[in-house]
């Protein structure tokens, strides 16, 4: 998804990407593009605040119906005295969808454990049980099961090294600006609005995740990432092989902020600190994208990145994933 752009067309990327997965916010992301009063409303907001999915969440928390009309949506907005306002600028979009686990979970088998796993942009820390899940990764040639937990399905293409055994997870840690508390039910209740309106099956697996997460919950430092990132690697190294993750984080951060933190995880790599498990829109970080084939321009899709190099195109939540040709031996 496109952040930081024009609005009009950061809505037209967002129609682009929800097509297909929610009819709903396809509609209205093409809508906004168009409503030039909408636009206005929305050109009042930090820039950063102007995410289809955080605008889109904040107005349903208060009322609108989704699915529903774009009319909805719209009288809302232009119609709103403060409160829709007052959650865009204090929340953010964290959805944590621990369905990305079928597809994360190969990546970190990759790397020789215990892993001492650490999420950037963690939000509440969900996705840092990949051990509690059970998978079923389905093929052209049958399915392969993994684990005794709830299940997580995936539709995998190409010569995917799929994991035999679940992952050794010594440690688990993530930083997060604003760090949600799997405790809290306004912090939970902002996670499950953020969910896609069309999707049951991923609110279902919201409640899951968050039942594992308050068993065990995980160590999170609020801060900055460009701030924190170091001083987190040699905490969790402690523990095992430090594996930095993330996904749909980096297309949040500002233009130059995305080439530090770049520059600073290749850097860690490149010293033998920890492994890098990216995860993210196929524009966000082109560097790691470049590494794999050419992707049509309308095609919307994820890339993981295993240490900078592309071994997958995979769904943003994690319902499917195409292994690349040459992608990740055993780090």
């Amino acid at each position: 998804m496109l952040l930081f752009d024009d609005i009009a067309a950061e809505y037209v990327d967002f129609a682009a990407y929800a097509e297909g997965d929610s009819p709903t916010f396809a509609d209205w992301a093409r809508a906004v593009a168009g409503d030039t009063e909408v636009l206005a409303w929305l050109g009042d907001l930090p820039a950063i605040k102007h995410q289809p999915n955080l605008v889109f969440a904040a107005a349903r928390l208060h009322g609108v119906s989704a699915p529903g009309p774009y009319a909805g949506l719209r009288s809302a907005l232009l119609e709103d005295t403060g409160p829709i306002r007052e959650t865009i600028l204090a929340r953010a979009t964290q959805t944590n969808e621990v369905g990305r686990l079928a597809t994360l979970t190969p990546a970190f088998a990759a790397v020789d454990g215990p892993l001492a796993l650490l999420e950037v942009g963690a939000s509440a820390g969900l996705c840092l049980y990949p051990d509690r899940w059970s998978y079923e990764w389905e093929s052209d040639t049958g399915v392969v099961r993994l684990g005794a937990g709830h299940t997580l399905t995936c539709r995998v293409k190409g010569e995917a090294p799929l994991p035999t055994q679940p992952p050794q997870v010594a440690w688990r840690g993530g930083i997060d600006l604003n760090p949600l508390d799997v405790t809290d039910a306004d912090d939970m209740r902002w996670l499950a609005t953020l969910v896609w309106p069309e999707h049951d099956d991923r609110r279902a697996r919201l409640s899951q995740a968050i039942e594992i997460a308050r068993a065990e919950p995980p160590t999170i430092a609020r801060g900055d990432l460009l701030d924190e990132l170091p001083t987190m690697v040699e905490r969790a190294s402690q523990f095992g092989t430090v594996v930095v993750f993330h996904s749909a984080v980096v297309a949040y951060l500002e233009p130059a902020d995305r080439v530090r933190f770049e520059a600073m995880v290749r850097g860690l790599v490149s010293d033998g600190r920890c492994h890098w498990v990216s995860n993210e829109g196929k524009r966000v970080i082109e560097s790691i994208t470049a590494t794999g084939p050419a992707i049509p321009a309308e095609k919307q899709t994820f890339v993981l990145g295993l240490d900078g190099q592309a071994i997958a195109h995979t769904h943003g939540h994690g319902r499917s994933m195409r292994w690349l040709d040459g992608g990740a031996t055993e780090a």
